[in-house]
Order: structure tokens, then C-alpha cells, then sequence
């Protein structure tokens, strides 16, 4: 590659988009990279390396990267002269990508459905959840859930569980390893439930009757927390006998993503409300809110977006739901799921770093601690030193919980003792030693301490065993580094570049990539850093972010 005053051409490029960009910028911090070509799951960047993205647009990427039927679908429009935005203006695109959507819906929902396009971003889809359920209702408040995320815009934010000062009242949500009752299980699901009903039913809650309740089947943001089935039921009935709506937003979990086309699915809850985004649009911005006609109460232009007449991402979206659909990759999505979390359970016994093992489908989270840590915590497993250690309804005295005076119990995922404090310093450890293999992986949870994988369902057999041989590599190293008991159970692994010539490490085909091979992965010796040799960037360019969130 060139070099320019010192420096290669993609060092260039990194250096001027620190210099010219927002420092609200987020991915970029952590994953200094300039990618120039993908397909699949691999991503080449300008210098050469290829990598595996288990990041996958933050889960916009159902199918990949320029997945053949996406690319044949956005040319086949181009080609055809129709208009690439049109408003709410009907189109046959338009008419194609609804017939498609529909026919993936819960059939309580899809029988009675409309669908209101939006802002092309999830976060709009939210506001729009939010503002119909309220001119539907007649009232104005939010039931959300701690740990959520839904966006952010003001509205979003809001339900979101960072927010303050806010018109939403905040419920626990339900979680093994740190309940936030301290018992975790059916019976911490059980109590959570209580806790709902109890602040709807008592007079004296301050919580007056809602205009509707948001929440995530799986909370990806949140750490990759699944809610159990039953406590999905429990919802459904608590909101369903009080006549309140129940929003689902599915922007992250939908589209087969964690082993059923809709995450909802999982526990047979039907809601009222659908929000859905990312991977609906096939890789282009489209983002909708999908309810039930009862709702539909609102007054023209309640609700619009200049760009919600995108043509190319409603075609792009209608290929991939039609293929998530007839290739049965949710059902794919389940099965290879489970055989990754079977395989991350294992390593985990080999290190203890690796505190929790969780996820859905092909939405898996490591939630990594400080195995050595002088006493082990609860609540929302703050590191020591946080001002927030042991917040939150499990933070009562003498180990008691207060609904029901019941000792607390360890929690299942960590028998004998509470879970260790959250480690944020060894997961972004982990993100760093992963991309030096040429893996993409991403933070989450509430002190950024959760490792994510959300690689599309069309990953290979292959690839999924060298994704995880390259994250067990790179969990050795840090252990190492960090000279955490369990290094010494793996061979040593040297980093590696990935070179543009070298071959797949499967050379495989993703279900339906048709002739489109994916970009080779090939590890050659080195000392790979993630960038050429050259001028480094310094530390404060890429700085490693707390929240990486994208709606």
C-alpha cells in the first residue's frame, strides 16, 4: 500500500476521520479498520487483512455481507427505472414488501395488521410505537424494563434504562446470573412478574394505569439477556387484563435471529405492537411499526418521515425475509446457536474470566469478570469502585428479598457463590485480541463487560469453528496477559495477519451464497496489531467506548 508523509493510505483515512468526525462516532474507536470489500461473513480491509464480522451491522445483516438474492434484488429496481423514493406513495416494491412481511407475522398480528413505515432507524420506529399507543390510550406514561435499549432519540432514550427524570416507570427484568432479586430461575422470573403487577395494582405505587409496555424478547444492548418464556406469557396476561398495549420491539431480535423468524415466537406471545428495523430492510435503511387495526386511531400525518419511501431497502427486504423464510435459516439460526453456546459453556470451564455463557440463536453474549476478585457481588455486578455497585431491587439488607422474605440463592449460572464483579477491562481485552486474529466481535452490557457474537445465519459449519477457535485464542492470550488461572489449558497461538490471497478457512458455501464465495481467511504467522506497520495511531483516536449503540 502507498504511504503518504509517513503513512499508508487507509492510516490516512483513520487519521482524518479522527480529525473530521464527531466524537459521538462509536465502532470506529474500537475497531480500527477500513473495510473495502465484503461478502458473507468476511470483511477485507484497505490493508489487506480480512476478517471474520461477527458484528454484522450490529445485526442489520441477516445474510451477510452482498448477499447474491440482496444484490440481484437492489439491480433489478435500478435497472428498471422505477423511482428510488416515493414517499408513502404506493409502489409494487412497496405492495411486494408487505405481502412479504405479513406472511412472516405472528398470525394473531398478521390478520389484523397495519403497518406504518417510518424514519429509516429503529429508534424512529420506537417513537412511533410510543406515540400511537398514547393517541390510542389516551395516557402517557411508559412500563420499560432495567437494562433496556431502544434508541437514541429523546423518546427512546427514555424507555431506554439509562434514562432519568422521565414519564417511564422502570421494571425489573428478568436474568439468571444477576437477578435482581438474588435467586434467579423460574423464581426470580416469578418475582419480577409480582413486582409488575404489584406497581400496576397498588393505588399507592405512583405509577398511574399506562399508555403501553416496551419490551426486548432478548436484550441485546443489555448484555444478550433472553426472557424466559413463561415471564413473556406473564406480560402478555398482566397487560392483556388491563387493557395495555404491549410493544415488542423485535429491531435487533427479528428475522430469524434467534432461532425463530420473530423472538416472540418462542413463547407464543402475540403483542400488540411490533417495532421492527435492521435486518427487515436486507442491509438498507428501513425501519416500520407493525400493530394491530384496533390501534390504528391515528390522524393523517400523526406520523412521518421524508425517507420512509425507500425502494432499494423495501426490495433488498423482501429478498432477505423471503430467503430467511424458505431456507428455514431460523430454524438454522437455533441449531447452530445452541452448538456455539455449547462449545463457549465448555471453554468457560477452563476459564474462569468467563463468568456467563448466554444467548438465543446466533445472539450470544460472554459476560466476562474478575475472577479474583476479593468478595463477589450481586445487583448489576458493578466493578469495584462504581458508584452504582449493588443498586437496584436486589439491594435490601441481611440478603432478604422483599416480596417474599426468602434467603437469597445463588444463582444457577454460578452455583456455591454470587457472581463476580463485571470485568469491562478484560472484554475489551478479549475485542482487541480477536481482531489481531481477525475476528470482529463487539461489547455490551451494563458496564460494557458482555464479549457479543451476532455473525448472519448464513455462517457455514466451517466458519463457525474457526470463529471459535480464533475467540478460545484470543480468551487464552488475555488470560495470559492477565495471568488468570486457565491460560496454560490451551496452546499458546500467535495473532495473525489475514492476507488478501490466502483461502477461506472453509471453503464452504453459506446456504444460498449461490457462486458467490466469500473472501478468503487465511492466517499467516505475524504479529498482526490491526493496523500496518507505520505511524500507530494514538490511544485517544480510538478510544474504546463504554456503549456502542446504533439505532
Amino acid at each position: 500500500m502507498s504511504r503518504t508523509g509517513g503513512r499508508t493510505a487507509y492510516e490516512g483515512i483513520l487519521w482524518r476521520q479522527s480529525a473530521r468526525e464527531s466524537a459521538a462516532r462509536t465502532y470506529a474507536r474500537a475497531l480500527p479498520i477500513v473495510p473495502v470489500r465484503a461478502r458473507g461473513l468476511t470483511i477485507e480491509g484497505a490493508d489487506g487483512r480480512r476478517y471474520l464480522d461477527c458484528l454484522s451491522g450490529a445485526g442489520t445483516l441477516a445474510l451477510g455481507h452482498n448477499h447474491p438474492v440482496v444484490l440481484e434484488a437492489i439491480r433489478k429496481v435500478l435497472d428498471s427505472g422505477a423511482p428510488l423514493q416515493v414517499l408513502d406513495l404506493a409502489t409494487p416494491v412497496k405492495d411486494a414488501f408487505i405481502t412479504e412481511l405479513f406472511r412472516t407475522l405472528p398470525p394473531g398480528l398478521a390478520d389484523h395488521a397495519r403497518v406504518q413505515f417510518c424514519g429509516p432507524a429503529g429508534t424512529d420506529a420506537v417513537e412511533a410505537a410510543l406515540k400511537l399507543v398514547r393517541a390510542a390510550t389516551g395516557r402517557t406514561g411508559v412500563l420499560a424494563f432495567t437494562g433496556a435499549y431502544h434508541g437514541m432519540t429523546a423518546g427512546s432514550l427514555e424507555a431506554s434504562g439509562g434514562a432519568f427524570d422521565v414519564r417511564v416507570a422502570r421494571l425489573p427484568y428478568p436474568q439468571d446470573y444477576r437477578c435482581p432479586f438474588g435467586v434467579g430461575g423460574e423464581r426470580g422470573a416469578e418475582l419480577a412478574a409480582r413486582w409488575t403487577e404489584s406497581v400496576l395494582d397498588d393505588p399507592k405505587s405512583g405509577v398511574k394505569r399506562p399508555a403501553g409496555m416496551i419490551l426486548e424478547p432478548v436484550q441485546g444492548e443489555g448484555g444478550v439477556i433472553p426472557a424466559p418464556d413463561a415471564w413473556m406469557r406473564r406480560m402478555r396476561q398482566i397487560t392483556a387484563e388491563r387493557s395495555i398495549p404491549l410493544i415488542a420491539d423485535e429491531v435487533q431480535t427479528g428475522v430469524g435471529r434467534t432461532g425463530a423468524f420473530w423472538a416472540v415466537e418462542h413463547s407464543g406471545v402475540v403483542p400488540d405492537v411490533m417495532v421492527l428495523s435492521k435486518a427487515i430492510g436486507g442491509s438498507l435503511p428501513l425501519a416500520v411499526v407493525v400493530y394491530r387495526d384496533a390501534l390504528d386511531v391515528w390522524q393523517p400525518g400523526a406520523h412521518a418521515g421524508t425517507f420512509r419511501g425507500n425502494q432499494l431497502a423495501m426490495a433488498a427486504g423482501t429478498a432477505t425475509l423471503a430467503y430467511v423464510r424458505e431456507n428455514g435459516l431460523a430454524e438454522r439460526s437455533a441449531v447452530l446457536g445452541g452448538r456455539m453456546l455449547g462449545q463457549l459453556r465448555r471453554l468457560a470451564e477452563d476459564f474462569p474470566c468467563m463468568g456467563d455463557v448466554r444467548g438465543r440463536g446466533l445472539m450470544i453474549g460472554v459476560e466476562m469478570v474478575d475472577p479474583e476478585a476479593d468478595s463477589p457481588v450481586g445487583g448489576n455486578g458493578a466493578p469495584p469502585g462504581s458508584a452504582r455497585a449493588g443498586d437496584g431491587p436486589g439491594a435490601w439488607a441481611d440478603g432478604v428479598d422483599a416480596l417474599d422474605a426468602t434467603p437469597h440463592r445463588p444463582p444457577r449460572s454460578a452455583p456455591g457463590h454470587a457472581p463476580r464483579p463485571a470485568a469491562p477491562v478484560l472484554a475489551a481485552a478479549v475485542r482487541r485480541e480477536c481482531l489481531r486474529r481477525g475476528l470482529i466481535v463487539e461489547l455490551g452490557g451494563r458496564h460494557a463487560g458482555v464479549v457479543r457474537l451476532l455473525p448472519p445465519l448464513t455462517i457455514t459449519d466451517e466458519q463457525v469453528t474457526a470463529v471459535l477457535d480464533r475467540l478460545a485464542d484470543a480468551m487464552a492470550a488475555v488470560s495470559r496477559n492477565h495471568h488468570i488461572p486457565g491460560a496454560d489449558r490451551r496452546p499458546h497461538a500467535q495473532p495473525t495477519h489475514h492476507q488478501g490471497q490466502g483461502q477461506s478457512p472453509s471453503q464452504g458455501q453459506s446456504p444460498g451464497q449461490g457462486q458467490g464465495q466469500s473472501p478468503g481467511q487465511s492466517p499467516s504467522q505475524g504479529q498482526g496489531q490491526g493496523l500496518s506497520q507505520g505511524r500507530q495511531p494514538r490511544a485517544d483516536e480510538f478510544q474504546v467506548d463504554h456503549a456502542h449503540r446504533t439505532r
